[in-house]
């Protein structure tokens, strides 16, 4: 075995990537107190688990916001540093299978790129992500672990927050239901519960994202958006994005392990570089 092994280096995560003749054979996040013990944490879970000689990895790619703490080469392996809006786009061609997309990152905020093989370039990017649910709610409620956040959001109810174009017309808007958002937290009252709270904040995050990419969608005229990051792993993104589809035709792809995508992307844009 002859790895090539890709990193994704947060603050405190980092998502992992082994891969072989162009196939995933093995896929890890580890979490820590600050990138470099979460790089090397993840490295050395992938050589413990695989039960592998540092050796037998030929090449690490190394990319994201974390990425510039990690002195290179690590463990004496000959590390390349990748950039990370070629990691994010190549990662989302690969995992959704095309040639052409906009490819969205969702992390602490959210980067749009557009992505026709071999070339990447970045289109915006937006602060409203990940950060800003753990920040809002971390706020209205007092919690900030985003796993328990998407448990308690199931309770709520967005009926109860958001207005609707049904709640504002009763004259039949074309191409707009009566259930499409007119406004996030437009409805909110004293009377919320902190689950209302917090599936208001999914959705307002979501739904920002998702109108963002519809817009970075038309300016470059490419109809197939990929979503990668951490964020697509919450049942509300998928509840949240069904919508679009419907509303703007355009084509909405959550791929499978979509949160590695610029682990992969780093090892495609990496070999590439080289």
């Amino acid at each position: 075995m002859r790895l090539n092994v890709g990193l994704d280096v947060g603050g405190s995560t980092t998502k992992i990537v082994g891969m072989e003749d162009g196939k995933i054979v093995y896929k890890s996040i580890t979490t820590a107190g600050d990138p470099v013990t979460s790089a090397y944490g993840a490295l050395g879970k992938l050589i413990n688990d695989l039960k592998i000689p540092v050796t037998e990895i030929a090449r690490i790619h190394i990319t994201g916001v974390g990425s510039g703490f990690t002195a290179t080469p690590m463990l004496g392996i000959e590390t390349v540093l990748v950039s990370e809006f070629p990691a994010t786009g190549l990662g989302g061609l690969y995992l959704a299978k095309l040639e052409r997309a906009v490819v969205v990152s969702m992390g602490t905020g959210t980067a749009y790129v557009k992505a026709e093989y071999p070339n990447v370039s970045h289109i915006i990017g937006s602060g409203v992500g990940g950060g800003t649910i753990v920040g809002l709610c971390n706020s209205m409620t007092g919690i900030d672990n985003p796993e328990k956040l998407s448990d308690l959001a199931t309770s709520g109810d967005i009926n109860k927050v958001d207005l609707t174009i049904g709640d504002i017309s009763r004259a039949e808007i074309p191409g707009l239901g009566k259930h499409v958002t007119a406004s996030n937290f437009g409805k909110a009252a004293d009377d919320l519960t902190g689950e209302d709270k917090i599936i208001g904040i999914f959705n307002l995050v979501y739904q920002s994202i998702g109108t963002m990419a519809v817009l970075a969608s038309r300016s470059v005229g490419i109809n197939d958006v990929v979503f990668t990051g951490q964020l697509t792993t919450f049942k509300e993104c998928r509840n949240s994005f069904k919508l679009f589809d419907e509303l703007y035709d355009t084509n909405f792809i959550i791929p499978e392990d979509a949160e590695f995508a610029t682990a992969i992307g780093a090892i495609l844009a990496g070999g590439k570089k080289n």
